[in-house]
């Protein structure tokens, strides 16, 4: 038989694969009548894996009988062997190829038997889980396991207590100002497990965490701290552009700076600089606004810091350079925590993480339960389990709603996971006339 003529019978073949799926949609239609008569949940786990057994031992009888060197062991006390049995090496007690089978054969057989019953339970297992997904649409809305969390038309956010890390002028405190209305107090705070800390003790309502720049990437850390701190939940998101600015104390000179504080990613976004400038040393600070008053109170001219531009107006410094970060759209994504689990009715972002265990495919499922489900997958990123080494926690972002069933699906495939937040970006949420006013602070890490 030719190519063409191949082509024509896959063909024939998938055809009545889509006829077998259509009767099969049907036929889960009718499950999904039941269990709404029956008040049966979606999800039943017990029942998949057993039918990933069945299927799987069904393949097997199946290659079996056309693949008859592979060997089947004998069961102890019968007088006959099935067709195609293989018996026992009596003295190294490994299975033995049939007469005129080679073990080459034998030894090809299992690879076969082996790769087609991996792809049968992960065929199966996708045609479960689509199954799910029409069964939560036919139900509409059913209880998400979403572990406790509750879903509300808004966030309150008006005269709030807000923590940042850092001093006033930081570009927490700006995002902070981004994300909530001016009636609300911002409070600086000493480092982000401080700003968390404040939140579970009920002396702030919201922390604002940075997560990951543009140019940077991940706030390693930050992620780390989320996991220490289970009752954080993250509730909102804001999108913060950085400029860095070069300031130094009035009559300072470029050419007779020596030094540069800042913040590690800010100087590691103004790389370029300090190539261009190799006799500049650049110092780390714990974040901008700390570097900008350092200089202010050494009275030192040979003293620099990259800030945003209101840190040097609140610190009386004067501006050498604009821009300085070689990345323009340079942008700080930070994370609004809280500690009640709600979430907004239009919520688009969805946070979780959870951990695998060693064996092939695991992180491929995990990611093919979003896949199927028609979920954006935006953000993945992998942290060290804390004394295993060389075992990885997983973060993920997906683009959903806790209330949509594609979401109630996905993650009833999730082994051990947990919910950070489901949430929207807040920035910009309160409109204002103009630009935050000096004495009020506008701030930039």
């Amino acid at each position: 038989m030719g190519l063409a003529e191949l082509r024509e019978e896959l063909d024939r073949v998938d055809r009545e694969l889509v006829k077998l799926y259509r009767e099969r949609v049907s036929l889960v239609s009718e499950v999904a009548k039941e269990k709404r008569r029956s008040g049966r949940a979606v999800l039943d786990p017990a029942r998949e894996e057993e039918k990933l057994d069945s299927v799987s031992a069904f393949l097997k009888t199946e290659l079996r009988e056309k693949l008859p060197g592979e060997g089947i062991q004998r069961e102890e006390g019968t007088e006959k062997e099935p067709k195609g049995a293989a018996v026992q090496g009596e003295e190294s007690g490994r299975e033995m190829p049939l007469s005129g089978e080679s073990e080459e054969d034998s030894r090809q057989a299992g690879v076969e038997i082996e790769f087609h019953e991996r792809a049968v339970r992960e065929l199966f297992r996708q045609l479960m889980s689509l199954s799910r997904r029409w069964q939560q649409r036919l139900l509409g809305r059913e209880p998400s396991p979403a572990s406790g969390f509750r879903e509300v038309s808004e966030i309150p956010r008006k005269k709030k207590r807000v923590a940042y890390q850092g001093l006033p002028g930081a570009y927490a405190e700006l995002a902070a100002r981004k994300s909530f209305p001016d009636d609300c107090r911002f409070l600086p705070s000493e480092s982000f497990r401080s700003t968390v800390e404040s939140v579970l003790s009920g002396e702030a309502d919201f922390a604002v965490l940075p997560i990951e720049n543009s140019s940077y990437g991940a706030v390693a850390d930050n992620f780390d701290l989320l996991l220490q701190f289970p009752e954080a939940v993250i509730l909102g998101e804001c999108f913060l552009p950085v400029e860095h600015v070069l300031m130094a104390l009035p009559g300072g000179a470029l050419s007779g700076i020596r030094r540069v504080f800042s913040h590690p990613q800010a100087l590691a976004q103004c790389e370029s600089f300090f190539r261009e400038h190799p006799r500049i040393e650049a110092v780390p600070a714990r974040n901008t606004a700390e570097a900008a008053r350092r200089v202010r109170e050494s009275g030192d001219r040979e003293l620099a810091a990259l800030a945003s531009e209101n840190a040097a107006e609140i610190y009386g410094l004067s501006i050498l350079q604009r821009a300085v970060n070689q990345q323009k759209s340079n942008t700080t994504r930070f994370l609004i925590v809280g500690k009640e689990k709600i979430y907004e009715r239009g919520a688009e972002r969805l946070s979780l993480s959870f951990e695998l265990s060693h064996r092939p495919g695991a992180l491929y499922h995990v990611l093919g339960s979003f896949l199927f489900n028609d979920l954006n997958l935006s953000m993945i990123q992998s942290r060290p389990v804390p004394d295993r080494p060389f075992e990885y926690r997983f973060f993920v972002d997906v683009m959903g709603n806790l209330s949509d069933p594609d979401v109630r699906n996905a993650l009833s495939e999730l082994p051990g996971f947990r919910i950070l937040g489901n949430y929207s970006d807040f920035s910009d949420a309160f409109p204002r006339d103009s630009a935050f006013p000096a004495e009020r602070i506008k701030g930039g890490i």
